[in-house]
Parts: C-alpha cells; sequence; structure tokens
C-alpha cells in the first residue's frame, strides 16, 4: 500500500510563537492574508486537508500574535476577517468523527488558551463545527451545566469562555426551548447571548415572537443596529416587505459612503421607489442635505441634486468632477455643479482645497456655460460671488481665479 506524501504547509513558520513583535501588525495581517488563502486553494482540491490547515492556523494564532500592539484594531479586524473565512472550512470539511473529535479538542485548548478573545468567533460557532446535532448534544450536555452555575451563582461576575458555544450546540441539537428557559436565567441580557433565542423562535416557527423577543433585547450598550438587521430580516422573509422598510430598513443601511447606503436600502426594496427611497434617507440626516448629491445624481434626479448641495455644503470635488462628466449630456446640471463648487469653495468648504481646485470648477462652469450660450452670464455670476464677501476663503479663490478671469475677459473684449 503506497502511503500519502504528507502535505508541506507555508504557513506554519511564518505563525511560530512569539514571531511578531510589538509594531508587527502590518506584517502580521499581510502574512495571515497569505495563510488564508493557501488554505482555502488546498480546500477546494482536499477538503479534509484544508480543514486540517485552518484548525493548526486557528491554534497558531494567540502564540504568534501574543506581542503586538493591537491598539490601532487593524490586527483584531484581520483576525475577524480570516476566522469568517476559516470556520466555513472547518465545518464543511468531511471529516470522519474520530478526526472532527481531535479538531474540536485541539479548538478549544486553542480558546482556553487565547489571550484576548481572538477566538471568540469560534465559539459563536461551535454547534456548526460540531458537525451533526449527536455531537453537538453531546457537547451542550458538557458545558450546560457550568453555564448555569455562572448564571445563577448568587455572587454575579462570573466568566465562562464557553458560554456562545453552549448556546449554539443546544441550538444545533434542536434544544429550542431549553435554550430559552437558559438564556431566561441572564442577569445582563446582552444581544450576543439573546440572538441565539431568536433563532431559536424562527426555528420554531414563532417569527413574530422572534420580532418582539430581539425587541426586548435593546440595551443601553447593545448594538441597536444588528438588532434592527434581525427584525428586518425576519419580517421581509414573512413578506411584510412595507412593515420591514418602515420601521427597520433605513436604520440598518450600510456603506461607508451616503450612496452605498442608498444602494443597500435599495437592493433590500426593489419594490420600493428609488425616489421615496432617497427622500427618505435625506430625511434621517438634518443639515446634511448636500451629502446626498451624489446619490441623486446616480438616479437621474439631476434638479433634486442641485437643491440638495444649495442647503447644506458637499466637497467641491465631488461637485466639480460632477461638472466635468455631465458638461456634454447635462450641461445645465454640470453649470450647477461648478458653481456650487466654487460658492462651497468661496466658504472654506474642501478637503485640502488648492488653487487648482479652484481653476478646475471654473473652467467646467465656462464650458458649461459655452454650451449653453450664456458665457458672459456665468462670468457676472462668478464675479457676483467672489464680491460677496471678503473672507479669506472668497480672497483665496478671488487670487486663485484672478490670471483666468482676467484672459477670459481679454478674449471677451476681442470678440
Amino acid at each position: 500500500m503506497v502511503r500519502k506524501k504528507a502535505h508541506k504547509w507555508t504557513f506554519p513558520v511564518r505563525f511560530r510563537a512569539n514571531a511578531y513583535s510589538w509594531k508587527a501588525s502590518r506584517l502580521a495581517c499581510q502574512r495571515l492574508r497569505e495563510a488564508v488563502s493557501e488554505i482555502k486553494k488546498v480546500a477546494k482540491k482536499e477538503p479534509d486537508l484544508g480543514g486540517e490547515g485552518a484548525v493548526r492556523l486557528v491554534e497558531k494564532l494567540w502564540p504568534a500574535l501574543e506581542h503586538i500592539d493591537t491598539s490601532s484594531g487593524a490586527l483584531g479586524s484581520a483576525v475577524n476577517k480570516a476566522l469568517d473565512d476559516l470556520i466555513p472550512v472547518i465545518v464543511k470539511a468531511p471529516a470522519d468523527k474520530k478526526v472532527r473529535d481531535k479538531w474540536l479538542e485541539r479548538l478549544w485548548q486553542a480558546m482556553a488558551d487565547d489571550g484576548v478573545d481572538y477566538l471568540s468567533p469560534v465559539g459563536d460557532r461551535w454547534g456548526e463545527l460540531c458537525g451533526s446535532a449527536d455531537v453537538a448534544g453531546k457537547w451542550a450536555d458538557d458545558l450546560v451545566t457550568t453555564l448555569r452555575h455562572c448564571w445563577t451563582h448568587p455572587n454575579p461576575g462570573n466568566y465562562f469562555h464557553g458560554t456562545t458555544a453552549c448556546l449554539s450546540c443546544l441550538l444545533v441539537a434542536g434544544r429550542y426551548q431549553e435554550l430559552l428557559d437558559l438564556l431566561e436565567l441572564c442577569r445582563y441580557p446582552m444581544w450576543h447571548y439573546r440572538r441565539y433565542g431568536v433563532e431559536a423562535l424562527l426555528a420554531l416557527g414563532k417569527k413574530a415572537e422572534a420580532v418582539k423577543y430581539a425587541e426586548a433585547s435593546r440595551g443601553l450598550n447593545e448594538p441597536d443596529s444588528a438588532i434592527d438587521q434581525a427584525c428586518e430580516e425576519i419580517l421581509i422573509s414573512s413578506g411584510l416587505h412595507e412593515e420591514a422598510y418602515r420601521r427597520y430598513g433605513l436604520s440598518v443601511a450600510e456603506g461607508n459612503s451616503y450612496l452605498a447606503r442608498f444602494r443597500s436600502v435599495a437592493k433590500r426594496y426593489p419594490m420600493k421607489d428609488k425616489a421615496e427611497i432617497l427622500a427618505d434617507l435625506i430625511a434621517t440626516t438634518p443639515g446634511q442635505e448636500g451629502k446626498w448629491f451624489a446619490t441623486a445624481k446616480d438616479i437621474k434626479l439631476y434638479d433634486l441634486a442641485l437643491e440638495l448641495v444649495s442647503m447644506s455644503p458637499c466637497e467641491p470635488k465631488t461637485l466639480t468632477r460632477a461638472a466635468r462628466g455631465y458638461v456634454d449630456k447635462e450641461p445645465e446640471f454640470a453649470l450647477g455643479s461648478a458653481m456650487a463648487a466654487l460658492r462651497w469653495l468661496c466658504e472654506g468648504w474642501g478637503y485640502e482645497a488648492t488653487s487648482a481646485d479652484v481653476l478646475e470648477a471654473y473652467d467646467r462652469a465656462m464650458d458649461a456655460a459655452a454650451k449653453l450660450d450664456n458665457v458672459d452670464e456665468v462670468a457676472g455670476w462668478v464675479q457676483q460671488l467672489l464680491d460677496s464677501t471678503e473672507s479669506s476663503a472668497t480672497l483665496f479663490v478671488r487670487q486663485s481665479l484672478a490670471g483666468r478671469m482676467l484672459s477670459h475677459h481679454s478674449l471677451a473684449k476681442k470678440a
């Protein structure tokens, strides 16, 4: 019988104990991404081997990263992202019971040794990692007594690192009522725990009760956005799209820009009119109407976009880009955008604004004016804007445009 050659992993040597120094956060993040990529590549062809690699990396995380400065949060985010990728690899691996039991023992020891809770996501999905309801049930039997003791002890403050692992196992094992009864013992209800109760109620087909249970989980330090998202998903799954939108749709809008927030809502509610969604989102940010300029432009509400940017500031570079991109197909909108850019520059807005930004806004205004055949009128508007105040920002814009406007006046006289 030919013995299968052992796989040679690259990542273990890079995740030795104490492998990284205090200032090695960036390098550790890079190595972590490389390790996850290596494991996922192997898992595509050999899922069982990929699962072994994932377990091995999880074991090595705390010993390797222990001495790194984590104050920036970058390393913690990188670890969470890595675990989001690694846990499914372990869950899906076709390991037999003996191998999976060994994996669980190794992962449990890794969580016990973890000094900063890097591996909390592993505990959160422990029931899935068990691979079956029977194994999850046995783990629940081993953990539930300790958890119940912690939550009922007369002296509060006892901590059990297997709390979410126990709750996860009860959920996967189908012991829903036991899970709900156990959660009632927690002195300080936390969404991080009660979300398992929501899942239990959903598994029992009690969607209305699940929404009420989630709503009752709110508190001073609880994540309202996560609770809103859970409730929204329940209502949408019940076909109650209008109620979901009205109660939670706007509050769970996600994205690192106003446009991204709009798109996230529009994607979840394709039946809703986009103009209505935008109007509702604008109403949630009074005093910041100009921030929605790009969104209105994106859905071709050009008049609304210009109205918004007249109400509150918008980054002048954003306005100038819009003017440049629409000077041929929507010259009136391009002109309004360029004039708005000049206005907000005169009022001191703009991130690290330079003379080049001022000239760009002016040139785009003149380009649009030429398209509309009203160059002299627009030049007059610009002059009025520059003469309106004597603020330092306006003086800066005036000085930046002095040569360009003089050139335009000379050309106009010759014409």
